[in-house]
């Protein structure tokens, strides 16, 4: 009989965190969430601010808690991508790290522009160009706050940050560090030329190392503290896309998925990245996955919008659940008005609804005045955007995929996943839910040995989770619609 295995995975998501314990039994992972809580930013003057202390805090609640049914061999922890903690040359933290969101980054990809070329710095990095990349924050850093940048001595990302608060190890996991806009892709190294091209400190970024790498035990302190067994912490795929990635539950070599939560992302694994003019023109990116495979995705902002719509109702006091939301969607009249999802406005907090009845005003569309309306052109200028994504992904790799597989906590959005299914004219595969939790556990158990390859990982999750089948049912429609949504959003 196999001896079962117990191991904690943390996820970090942008308003929210988990703790989950992952007991693998040789055949099936079981999973028990142990602790759940908020990821609220904190604005001080002017600046957004991630409370990293108190998310640390949280990790000691979740490790207790997981303690409490027993010892646990690993602790592994993903998160967003690009943001980061400075340490000085004692190891203490500069100063909280700043949100993505935050608007320090306003006119730095510009500015980074008259140092580097567009397209010098995507053919190095091959990072779709964004101003949150942590490149264009640590230039923002360098042109407003030099003294806070010369302070510094390492430069962790938050993954990594909370990896070395419970081990004291200072390593960049290959996947988070991917997301940054400075590590030469094809190379797989920090890219000199581009640090040098902005005057940016290459000595203050740690060693790289390959996703899945133990990087030490839990500080003797901490664990005295909290009364813990000793456990290993495993550098897991950092950046919960990746941590998804390693959870899509295929047995074929190409697929086509799409993670879907705050952020959606669409893309595939490839043995190595695809960095030529027709991905620089979609601005597609490749990030980098457990045993150094490539992702060729495309960075779609997501559930973000309802999410902010929810909150903007809930001021209102207007408390709609998630579920209510997509009832009075399913009940609106279809196709009357369209948004870009990833227009500029639609980026910083706010009130949403507001936002995307303007863009209607602007475009002269039907202006949507309803909750159920406003829901309903989200999701599907939502499934368009999947649709173009993943029409520019198939261009680019010259090749079609007749499936898609939807991961994620969108997927518990039925009409969601139905009109991927008709947007894109593909059947789509969703599930599993926990996809980032299932990957980050899964590699956990990969890095201890308990698992023998990735293939193998997906076939366990495939058998430890339901996965639901959604065809096309107005394709043709959606189709014509979709012509529509494109001159609407060209504007």
């Amino acid at each position: 009989m196999t001896e079962e295995k117990r191991v904690l995975a943390f996820d970090f998501g942008a308003s929210s965190g988990r703790a989950v314990v992952g007991t693998f039994d040789g055949r099936t992972i079981h999973m028990e969430e142990v602790h759940r809580f908020a990821n609220d930013p904190v604005m001080v003057r002017g600046t957004m601010y991630w409370d990293v202390l108190r998310l640390f805090h949280e990790i000691k609640q979740g490790m207790t808690k997981a303690h409490l049914a027993g010892p646990f061999a690993s602790v592994g922890i993903d998160t967003w991508g690009v943001d980061f903690g400075l340490l000085d040359e004692r190891g203490n933290l500069l100063e909280n790290p700043v949100h993505y969101r935050d608007a320090r980054t306003a006119g730095m990809v510009e500015a980074a522009f008259r140092h580097i070329s567009r397209q010098e710095l995507y053919g190095i990095t091959g990072n779709q160009i964004m101003p949150i990349n942590t490149l264009f924050q640590l230039l923002s850093l360098k042109e407003q706050r030099p003294e806070v940048l010369a302070r510094a001595k390492t430069l962790l990302f938050m993954p990594d940050l909370l990896n070395y608060f419970l081990s004291g190890a200072c390593r960049a996991e290959y996947s988070i560090a991917s997301t940054s806009q400075m590590l030469d892709a094809r190379k797989k190294c920090w890219s000199g030329r581009v640090l040098a091209a902005l005057f940016l400190p290459e000595g203050i970024l740690p060693e790289l190392i390959p996703t899945g790498t133990c990087i030490g035990q839990l500080d003797a302190a901490l664990c005295e503290e909290l009364g813990l067994a000793p456990a290993s912490v495993i550098a897991v795929a950092g950046h919960d896309t990746q941590s998804a990635m390693a959870a899509v539950p295929t047995e074929e070599p190409d697929f086509l998925f799409l993670s879907c939560g705050t952020w959606s992302l669409l893309g595939t694994e490839l043995p190595e990245p695809v960095i030529n003019e027709a991905s620089e023109q979609a601005n597609i990116t490749n990030e980098g996955g457990y045993g150094g495979k490539a992702s060729f995705l495309k960075n779609i902002i997501g559930l973000w919008l309802i999410q902010e719509c929810r909150r903007q109702w809930q001021r209102e006091g207007r408390d709609y659940s998630f579920g209510e939301l997509e009832q009075l969607a399913k009940a609106a009249e279809p196709f009357q008005s369209f948004i870009h999802p990833d227009a500029p406005e639609f980026v910083p907090s706010g009130n949403m609804p507001e936002r995307i009845r303007e863009y209607c005003r602007r475009t002269g569309q039907p202006v949507p005045d309803s909750v159920g309306a406003v829901v309903r052109c989200i999701d599907e200028s939502l499934a368009m955007r999947y649709h173009q994504a993943a029409l520019e992904l198939e261009t680019c790799l010259g090749r079609t995929y007749p499936r898609l597989h939807m991961i994620g906590g969108g997927i518990q959005s039925r009409l969601l996943c139905q009109m991927t299914a008709d947007a894109c004219a593909k059947t789509v595969l969703a599930g599993p839910v926990e996809a980032t939790v299932l990957g980050n556990i899964a590699l956990q158990l990969l890095s201890t040995g308990a698992i023998g390859s990735l293939r193998e990982a997906r076939q366990i999750i495939k058998a430890s989770e339901d996965i639901r089948t959604y065809e096309p049912q107005q394709a043709e429609r959606w189709q014509q619609e979709y012509h529509r949504w494109e001159e609407i959003t060209s504007c």
